[in-house]
């Protein structure tokens, strides 16, 4: 039975991933009857849509613990996730980021010489999954507002770096991190492998278990750890329920024509069934909702692509 208040979310990449792909004619006209919607971009604010933090804030690093681990109520935490950066003309770029093929005996290895170092300042390091590390800070520690790495890909690293009377000393070990990661040893095994090295982390997410997390979803289904950390936090289910709003995470995809013959295809032909609408929601605030008798909407001319 349709609830005509559930909605089927699939969650998009920002729309210029898809620029210069075609967009079939059955698509397009779907596209140019639904209501379009404008929202604030950016990858966190997408999220935002969706998750209702208590209180105010977006301490990923600790909710992302809690799911790892399950121990982020013991203190604050902050993400120190390992990245490759890479000089230019320009500056110095973080280049990747989750997506470095980082072993846990690697991880290990790294953490050796940067655990003294992050301890001395009074910080506790320690990395439950490969490619997610993690500061235990203080309870009270005060420390900086500091960009997702996402905010940060592609871009100068110095433009993303803490400003204020808080920011030196972050400034300061950053240094010195790179510098410890830059002469270990396992990062000459990664590159003669034709891996790229870990050459620097990026602190991010700080903050305190939030009290709640809630969402009008009754379930999430994604890949993602982030996503999933706020999914679990909310008590929902991993696949889609009898009832109530579904997420259905696609920000992955990069090729518009095997997303329409894929997830999209699948969702444009089943949605009625179950939801009172479908809602495209890519991440750089640009939106559609298709919901019951937009097939009468017939004088408009199909969408052929993408904004840019």
């Amino acid at each position: 039975m349709t609830d005509p208040a559930s909605e089927l979310i699939l969650l998009l990449p920002e729309q210029r991933r898809f620029a210069g792909q075609a967009i079939s004619p059955a698509v397009g006209k779907v596209l140019a009857r639904a209501d379009v919607l404008d929202a604030e971009a950016g990858e966190k604010q997408q999220l935002q849509r969706h998750f209702d933090v208590l209180p105010r804030g977006w301490p990923m690093a600790a909710m992302s613990r809690q799911s790892d681990v399950g121990d982020a109520r013991a203190g604050t935490w902050l993400r120190a996730d390992p990245v490759h950066v890479r000089p230019d003309i320009n500056g110095v770029r973080l280049m990747a980021w989750g997506n470095l093929e980082l072993s846990m005996d690697e991880a290990v290895e790294f953490l050796q010489p940067l655990r003294p170092l992050f301890g001395d300042a009074g910080y506790l390091l320690s990395a439950p999954v490969s490619d997610r590390w993690y500061l235990m800070l203080p309870p009270e520690a005060p420390f900086p507002a500091f960009s997702t790495p996402t905010e940060g890909l592609g871009e100068d690293l110095l433009a993303h770096l803490p400003d204020g009377a808080q920011a030196r000393r972050w400034r300061v070990l950053l240094t010195e991190a790179q510098v410890l990661l830059h002469n270990h040893p396992r990062n000459a095994r990664r590159m003669a492998e034709g891996r790229l090295p870990v050459n620097s982390v990026w602190f991010w997410g700080g903050g305190r278990l939030p009290d709640s997390v809630r969402t009008l979803a009754t379930a999430a289904v994604s890949m993602d750890a982030e996503l999933l950390a706020l999914a679990r936090m909310a008590g929902l289910a991993s696949s889609p329920q009898q009832a109530g709003s579904t997420l259905l995470d696609l920000r992955a995809h990069r090729d518009w024509a095997v997303l329409e013959r894929g997830e999209l295809a699948e969702a444009l032909g089943g949605w009625k069934r179950r939801y009172g609408s479908l809602r495209l929601d890519f991440s750089d605030g640009r939106g559609y909702r298709i919901s019951h008798g937009q097939q009468w909407r017939l004088l408009r001319s199909p969408v052929q692509a993408l904004a840019r």
